[in-house]
């Protein structure tokens, strides 16, 4: 609790903190919009593939002409990485391979990585972050987004002396859900496509969040960084509101309907029937504890917590999550305090690929979000052994063999290159953490 002071500390000495960010689109516009608002913060170079639309967001937000002309804008990562005066690298495209490229180049250049690509962190992270680690620099989760508000809440529990049952985020998930393609995705967001496309949202980005897949990655990147388990056939997604959290949300021998503690999931917002769920956490964050005595669980009552009908099971929550506009918080931990805000620390939950319709040979798979396949979460020691292909690399690549409705596409049904960078970085990844 003392970011504010030290950054202020900073700016006194004449050493601003200075930020590259990769990738000027909704979360890197939402941290562009703070920036002005945080005296000793400053975001020096901003690297995008369209530098008219970067400046264009930065207009947006609230920059003013003085503040744009005296940024960098360059469409080359690497190379702004390499030669820039930066102490923290935002890393907010999105995109797998790219993302993977930017965070090693940042540690190569000894700066701090803060991964909003999540999808880079689930496809390798591990590996990344013992790099960094090695190299003496911070890899970081972005606070604002759900894995690393989860973490905080878990490492909160722990450092209190709560045990960990369960902990995770909310959605809006049905089991049809899966199988929606972007071009059925706006009925379920009360959109039509022309509402959508004017107000520039895509449609494979928006399906991601509604398919399933999303869910999957955020809930892997939460049980590599805070070495919890992932359910051993996939996410419930059981319906739940937060007053209901301790009594759902605990194992089966105790009532709820986890099969054990100590594991990952994510609670939907709305009943099977369609039906919303009363005081659901659909943008929020929560961990379900344990109290590791009686003394505490009489406390839990004195003190007003939600429990289950023992006492013993208690949930915290917190109901919303702003992205981008809190993403100062991982900024400044990487560069006042060379603490992350949440990091992988093994390999434990992986994402798999899931056929969303019968796919044939020769068929081209799409990716996150797509027509051809969403992401499940399964155990990463699961996924090795059925030769799982990763959600993040299932794009562009093409079918060799028929997969089934509903079946994990595997290695063995896709053709791909094995000196491509990305997927010999995730072999290695593999070998290295196999058995974390």
């Amino acid at each position: 609790m003392n970011l504010f002071s030290l950054l202020q500390a900073r700016r006194s000495a004449g050493k601003p903190v200075r930020v590259a960010l990769i990738g000027a689109g909704k979360f890197g516009s939402m941290f562009l919009s703070q920036v002005p608002h945080v005296p000793g913060l400053e975001v020096s170079i901003i690297i995008d593939l369209d530098g008219d639309r970067a400046r264009e967001a930065c207009r947006t937000v609230g920059w003013d002409a003085e503040r744009i002309a005296a940024t960098v804008f360059t469409d080359d990562g690497v190379r702004a990485i390499a030669g820039g005066a930066m102490d923290v690298v935002v890393e907010a495209t999105g995109n797998p391979a790219v993302g993977i490229r930017h965070a090693r180049a940042a540690i190569a250049a000894g700066k701090h990585i803060v991964m909003v690509n999540v999808e880079a962190d689930v496809l390798v992270g591990p590996l990344l972050a013992e790099e960094a680690r090695k190299a003496g620099v911070v890899y970081s989760l972005a606070y604002g987004d759900q894995p690393a508000l989860t973490a905080e809440m878990v490492d909160w529990a722990r450092a209190t002396g709560f045990r960990i049952v369960a902990a995770g985020k909310g959605t809006k998930y049905l089991p049809a859900y899966h199988d929606v393609t972007p071009d059925g995705v706006w009925q379920h967001y009360g959109l039509t496509a022309g509402e959508a496309q004017s107000a520039g949202m895509n449609p494979q980005m928006f399906n991601s969040f509604l398919d399933g897949t999303k869910s999957a990655i955020e809930m892997a990147a939460i049980a590599n960084a805070c070495t919890l388990d992932v359910p051993s056939q996939g996410l419930l997604f059981p319906p739940c509101g937060v007053d209901d959290l301790p009594h759902i949300m605990r194992p089966r021998d105790k009532g709820g309907v986890l099969e054990r503690s100590g594991v990952v999931e994510v609670v939907s917002s709305l009943e099977r029937d369609g039906r919303p769920v009363f005081r659901d956490l659909r943008w929020g964050v929560y961990v379900v504890l344990e109290a590791p005595n009686d003394y505490a669980a009489d406390c839990f009552k004195q003190y007003g917590l939600k429990t289950d009908a023992s006492g013993r099971f208690a949930a915290m929550y917190k109901p919303y999550h702003l992205i981008g506009l809190e993403l100062n918080v991982s900024v400044l931990s990487a560069a006042l305090r060379n603490e992350a805000t949440g990091q992988p620390y093994g390999f434990r939950g992986d994402v798999a690929s899931v056929a969303k319709r019968d796919l044939r040979a020769g068929e081209m798979l799409d990716g996150e979000g797509g027509y051809t396949v969403w992401g499940k979460l399964v155990p990463a020691a699961e996924s090795l052994k059925a030769g799982a292909l990763p959600i993040g690399l299932a794009h562009r690549l093409k079918l060799k063999h028929d997969v089934g409705h509903g079946e994990i596409v595997r290695w063995s049904d896709v053709e791909f290159d094995p000196n491509n960078d990305t997927i010999r970085t995730r072999k290695a990844m593999e070998a290295a953490f196999a058995k974390s």
